[in-house]
């Protein structure tokens, strides 16, 4: 597929779409929503043939609410993509830095950049929902005293000017990012698979955790994560999100999930998938 549309959370020049033009390059056209539920919702209904979602940052950890979105939708993780998370300031063309009374941004994005607002106390730092659109609105808005933190995608998209490059706290910020498809449509994006993500309960007894790792551990497969989330209905109970390195289709990881399958109430494949 040369140009397929894909859903992403945010506005144009957010950092979703720079991780939609690393997994499947500029021809890929972006398709903004508000929400990630949003995102699901526009590959379910077919407006998109595939969604790029963010699902763990360095700093933060993982994103829960996409972790729960995975499961309640019928969808396959097709590959993933780190994003360097690069925070410039940036401000409609002619403001001089000195003139600055705002800085705007995404709270996350906000946080990230605290050395840099200690270092010029004077600057108040507002919160907005997004760091793209924060870009946008200094220059709609031709705010003469504001700036915004955002991507350099951002800056070119909506015609900002870097004021100053990498100003975040941390140059050892990713953010990874999961590229989607529905389970029922043909495969967006090919590639050898490297990783392989599932999802399983099991029963709340001494040992059923021990017993569930070990069929990784007989045959000899790494585990790269493991995640917990509350089982809903089900008071300090968990649902286990985890990833290997593998291909699910191969004969060790498939006898893998084969003996889990004897420990665990539920199970389910999220895919095998490459990263690019």
């Amino acid at each position: 597929m040369k140009q397929p549309k894909v859903a992403f959370q945010g506005e144009l020049g957010a950092f979703s779409q720079q991780a939609i033009q690393q997994l499947l390059g500029p021809g890929a056209r972006p398709l903004a929503c508000q929400r990630f539920d949003q995102v699901f919702e526009q590959l379910a209904a077919k407006k998109a043939h595939a969604a790029v979602i963010p699902i763990e940052n360095t700093l933060h950890g993982s994103v829960h609410e996409n972790y729960d979105l995975l499961l309640q939708h019928d969808v396959r993780i097709e590959a993933e993509t780190n994003v360097r998370i690069v925070h410039n300031l940036v401000a409609a063309p002619g403001v001089p830095f000195r003139d600055l009374k705002e800085v705007y941004s995404h709270p996350v994005a906000l946080n990230q950049c605290l050395n840099f607002f200690a270092a010029n106390p004077a600057i108040r730092r507002v919160p907005y929902y997004d760091t793209a659109g924060a870009a946008r609105m200094v220059v709609s808005e031709n705010r003469r005293d504001a700036a915004a933190i955002s991507s350099q995608l951002a800056a070119e998209l909506y015609g900002v000017r870097i004021l100053k490059r990498s100003i975040e706290d941390d140059r050892r910020n990713f953010t990874r990012f999961f590229l989607l498809s529905r389970t029922s449509s043909r495969p967006v994006a090919s590639g050898p698979a490297e990783k392989t993500s599932i999802v399983f309960t099991v029963r709340n007894q001494p040992g059923s955790l021990f017993r569930a790792m070990s069929v990784f551990a007989l045959r000899d497969i790494s585990l790269a994560k493991i995640e917990s989330r509350p089982l809903r209905g089900k008071p300090w109970e968990y649902r286990f999100y985890l990833d290997f390195l593998g291909d699910a289709r191969e004969q060790a990881p498939a006898n893998a999930l084969r003996h889990l399958g004897e420990f665990c109430d539920s199970l389910k494949v999220l895919g095998s998938y490459s990263a690019r």
